[in-house]
């Protein structure tokens, strides 16, 4: 892999003309074609294979009513007044006729007439169906709805419009991402010392980040991409994007300042430095096309959509840094004299580095260190054992809008169940009001139901549809019981009514997508797992190292866990990152942080152990290998993780109930794993291990393949300008 790499790097240097006009050229050819085809992203989160997504399918064509999009109008009377007193009746009736000429709706129901008044009398809820599902709602047609609640608020009443309607859509881009990566600018001025460095670092990443993303937009007229995994790539390739350039830059630079020719510096950068990252990046990708299998379609675009923009950051970081390189030539040495000189020369004059300080406290008593460590971040993973998953909805809203202002007031004069309804798809051999009836009183009597409403028929005679009204809202554990409850009811109703049952509805399908992911999660953590110790198993040609860096990588996963649970979950310092609901956390958000740490902790890992392992094999004393081969990697691994750190956390304000958690979750993990586990635990584990830490049976050593991630057959290459390095894989 190296000496490959070292000659796509000494070609990217040459014909730096070419490299660049390519990346640029496909650049323009995919804007080009953003603005031609046009596409907009898809939300629909759909399960196939259980018992909701059937269901729902089914009533797509006998019911679509059932599935279509729906507003809802809240309409309160001012205080201490009745909303069914006569002289606001008429209010009523105009908001439900003006309702029912808006653009795509198909109906609009005056709550007087489907007694959609709360018990107070006080609110009143005119229900708006769409023809279409909620993704296909045009702007105007909600921008319809709000104009009439507006003209109601005019005659005195008060109102909020809420329903399926709203819904994130689109790429987030906003002040908050242009400050996170502002700081990654000035931390990596900060690492290189160099105002050229740090732009270049950025530059070849931007246009990385920029034909990942402008790839995945060209792709939605064929493809169903969501507007969440547009976001997830375009953090994604940031983070990856910025740190794969510095790794290579940083190993640039360090040669230029010995003496190297840029040429030959940049060509061996990208041989060594680039093998790594070919490898994280590999890593990452693996994992987040590993998505595909759960067999979730919106799960499955997020993967791959987000492995192509990790991919093609990737290939920016070993095409395109070693051609913008070759413009800068030798001005990205380190001015001589310089502290960025003397680090990158590796003079090792003056007094240590803060990190190679930390290094030799972790290592001086390894032990001690490792039960603190250890202990520490058990401790935050606690919260994680009560960790409970679902999809937002309104009620995860920021607060203040009108989407939030309905589901509190429906929650507060109607109960939490009615923002969430079930339905109960009945189908029977034959048409009977009265098999429904039975079916009905039946569902009554279950626990946590708050109402069951009478059976509403469809196209076929043959089905009808109750609906069933929680005492709980959505994400209730309580719901989720009353759905397995109706599931173990349904045969039993079967036997005596002669018709069958099928729960489906927005939350049915919400809490079958959540208990999916959730028995996905122990196969995917032992994929995930059961890769990393084979791969390290082969870079490193050791046994315990690959178990140290699993153990290591389930500890950064389960604290991170922790961390999003206590948050999100139990309220801990919600207001101070701003979160406008608790309650259980993004169903997939495990997956996605498991899939992209995986891939962030492999890499740190490479980078950090590869130069003790160097140091290891060119000295053999086992402990003092640990601190000087850490002390290379160190500012590098924490200026990366600073980088990836800033980024991740300029998601976080935004007001997206599904891309803040997932952003919260990766920044603390970033963090954790970065510096609790690579920088602290990992050179403890390894100054304990001794000589062991690098033990491999003789047997499996053979068997293995040699991947050359550190690029050692480029040093043993012989001398002379037109040598060439000896083939690995």
């Amino acid at each position: 892999m190296a000496v490959l790499l070292y000659r796509l790097g000494r070609s990217a240097h040459e014909h730096r003309n070419l490299v660049l006009g390519l990346w640029l050229a496909v650049l323009a050819a995919l804007i080009a074609c953003v603005g031609v085809s046009g596409g907009s992203t898809d939300d629909r989160f759909a399960v196939p294979g259980t018992e909701s997504q059937r269901a729902l399918d089914d009533l797509r064509e006998t019911l679509p009513e059932a599935v279509g999009a729906n507003a809802q109008i809240v309409i309160s009377a001012p205080e201490g007044q009745r909303i069914t007193d006569p002289r606001y009746g008429a209010a009523l009736a105009e908001a439900t006729a003006a309702a029912q000429k808006a653009p795509q709706v198909s109906a609009a129901v005056d709550p007087l007439t489907s007694g959609a008044v709360s018990p107070d009398g006080s609110t009143a809820i005119v229900q708006v169906l769409y023809r279409v599902e909620y993704v296909d709602v045009e702007d105007s047609s909600v921008e319809a709805i709000e104009a009439i609640a507006e003209k109601a608020e005019r005659d005195g009443l008060e109102t909020s419009v809420g329903g399926t309607v709203y819904s994130s859509s689109g790429i987030h881009i906003g002040p908050s991402e242009i400050v996170g990566v502002g700081v990654a600018v000035i931390v990596l001025v900060v690492t290189f010392g160099s105002l050229l460095a740090a732009g270049m670092s950025l530059a070849s990443a931007l246009v990385g980040v920029g034909v990942g993303l402008t790839g995945l937009l060209a792709l939605m007229p064929l493809l169903d991409i969501s507007s969440t995994a547009l976001t997830l790539a375009l953090m994604l390739g940031l983070a990856v994007g910025i740190d794969y350039v510095l790794f290579i830059l940083a190993r640039h630079r360090q040669q230029l300042a010995r003496g190297t020719a840029p040429q030959e510096s940049i060509a061996l950068a990208v041989g060594t430095a680039g093998s790594a990252v070919v490898f994280a990046g590999g890593t990452v990708i693996i994992a987040l096309a590993a998505l595909s299998v759960i067999g979730i379609p919106f799960l499955t675009t997020m993967g791959l959509g987000a492995a192509g923009a990790v991919l093609v950051s990737v290939l920016a970081a070993i095409t395109l840094t070693p051609a913008l390189a070759g413009y800068a030539g030798a001005r990205l040495a380190p001015k001589p004299g310089t502290a960025a000189a003397r680090r990158a020369a590796d003079a090792g004059t003056g007094k240590p580095t803060l990190g190679t300080r930390w290094i030799r406290t972790a290592v001086k008593k390894p032990l001690i260190t490792i039960l603190v460590v250890a202990g520490a971040l058990a401790a935050m993973a606690l919260p994680a054992a009560g960790l409970r998953m679902s999809l937002p909805d309104n009620g995860s809203a920021p607060t203040g809008s009108t989407e939030r202002l309905a589901y509190d007031k429906v929650s507060d004069k109607f109960g939490p169940g009615f923002n969430g309804p079930l339905l109960v798809l009945v189908t029977q051999d034959e048409a009977g009001a009265k098999t429904g009836a039975e079916v009905v009183q039946r569902l009554q009597g279950l626990k946590g139901v708050a109402a069951v409403l009478p059976p509403e028929p469809t196209r076929d005679p043959a089905q009808s549809v109750v609906q069933v009204i929680p005492a709980g809202g959505p994400d209730s554990t309580g719901t989720d019981r009353l759905v397995r409850d109706i599931r173990e009811a349904a045969p039993g109703i079967e036997k005596t009514t002669d018709a069958s049952l099928a729960v489906t509805g927005t939350t049915a399908v919400t809490i079958d997508l959540s208990n999916r992911l959730s028995d996905s999660l122990v196969p995917f953590v032992l994929i995930v797992v059961g890769l990393s110790l084979i791969l390290l198993t082969v870079v490193f040609r050791s046994l315990l190292i690959p178990v140290k860096a699993a153990l290591g990588f389930l500890l950064s996963v389960a604290a991170s866990l922790g961390a999003v649970v206590a948050v999100f979950q139990w309220g801990w310092l919600a207001d101070l990152i701003g979160v406008p609901h608790t309650g259980p956390v993004v169903s997939f958000l495990p997956i996605i942080l498991i899939g992209v740490l995986f891939g962030l902790a492999m890499d740190y890992e490479v980078f950090l152990v590869s130069g003790i392992r160097e140091e290891w094999v060119h000295t053999g004393r086992a402990r003092r290998s640990v601190v000087d081969g850490a002390r290379h990697s160190v500012r590098v691994v924490t200026a990366a993780a600073l980088i990836m750190f800033t980024v991740f956390a300029g998601f976080v304000p935004l007001d997206d109930a599904l891309i803040k958690p997932i952003a919260f979750a990766l920044a603390v993990g970033v963090v954790i794993d970065a510096f609790a586990v690579r920088l602290t635990l990992v050179p403890a584990v390894l100054a304990l291990a001794g000589r062991y830490a690098w033990w491999l049976p003789k047997d499996l050593d053979r068997l293995l393949p040699d991947l050359d991630v550190e690029g050692t057959s480029l040093q043993r290459r012989p001398a002379g300008k037109h040598a060439k390095p000896r083939a690995h894989v």
